[in-house]
């Protein structure tokens, strides 16, 4: 496999996307998703269409030991990555101490340490050829507390951080490490977070489509954050975070949750 990228969480939405856009400019692709029937005809349609291979690996990224049989899989089979795609993530909505604390768990596990592990990983690599991409999916956010989404917000504040961190580490080398921060998006993360009820996600929303080819662009280009899917209303308030007290931003949000769940 040449030009090949490990993308996880690409059974649907942006994940899926980047699958397709990589697999266009002639890459080869790694899908990880713990859904294989929905793998199956993603890589059949993918092979068929496009001078592409695509390689399935099904595991569930919420098991501790998942990341690590990823690496040895692809050791065992001869197979080096050029660009590691950490899409994989979940989220969550109510007040935290009525979580079920399985689901805030595996959000955590998912969000965090399954991306985290993944890149140390596979870094060593990079460093050692001079040469690799990663891209980081986390949110508009993680730049702010999210009152009712509480380890949701957290998770992906690390995720800014954590991949900021990397990008000025490795930048005496060629390795890049690229933050993908989104606005809400027309994909089923939504429904399944149950954030599909708030007000974010009653507008006209950008498709996968559009979120995976800016993020793609942002990953080849190297860049340290590439934000995606942002309205205008987005823009103003991610531009005015600095300069609102933080009191105040957390009441903000806090009533656009509360809305959600009338």
């Amino acid at each position: 496999m040449e030009n090949t990228a490990l993308i996880t969480g690409a059974s649907s939405g942006i994940g899926k996307a980047l699958a397709k856009l990589h697999g266009t400019k002639g890459g080869d692709i790694l899908i990880v998703a713990r859904r294989s029937e929905k793998l199956m005809p993603l890589k059949k349609s993918m092979e068929s269409s496009q001078n592409t291979k695509v390689k399935i690996i099904n595991k569930d990224l919420t098991q501790t030991n998942a990341y690590q049989e990823i690496y040895d899989e692809l050791k065992q089979a001869g197979i080096e990555i050029d660009c590691l795609i950490n899409n994989a993530g979940v989220g969550g909505q109510g007040k935290f101490h009525e979580q079920e604390w399985a689901l805030d768990q595996s959000m955590i596990q998912l969000n965090i340490l399954a991306l985290s592990k993944l890149c140390r990983l596979f870094l060593p690599e990079f460093v050692a050829l001079n040469s690799g991409r990663i891209l980081n999916a986390s949110s508009t956010a993680s730049l702010m507390p999210g009152p009712l989404q509480a380890v949701y917000f957290a998770t992906k504040a690390y995720v800014t951080s954590f991949s900021n961190a990397l990008s000025e580490e490795l930048k005496e080398t060629k390795v890049t490490v690229t933050t993908l921060l989104t606005g809400a998006t027309a994909t089923e993360f939504g429904q399944v977070s149950g954030m599909d009820k708030t007000p974010l996600f009653k507008q006209k929303l950008f498709s996968p489509a559009q979120m995976g080819k800016a993020s793609h662009k942002g990953m080849m280009k190297g860049q340290l954050d590439e934000y995606a899917g942002l309205t205008l209303t987005q823009k103003v308030i991610r531009n005015s975070l600095p300069f609102t007290p933080k009191k105040l931003v957390i009441c903000q949000i806090i009533k656009i949750q509360e809305l959600s769940q009338n």
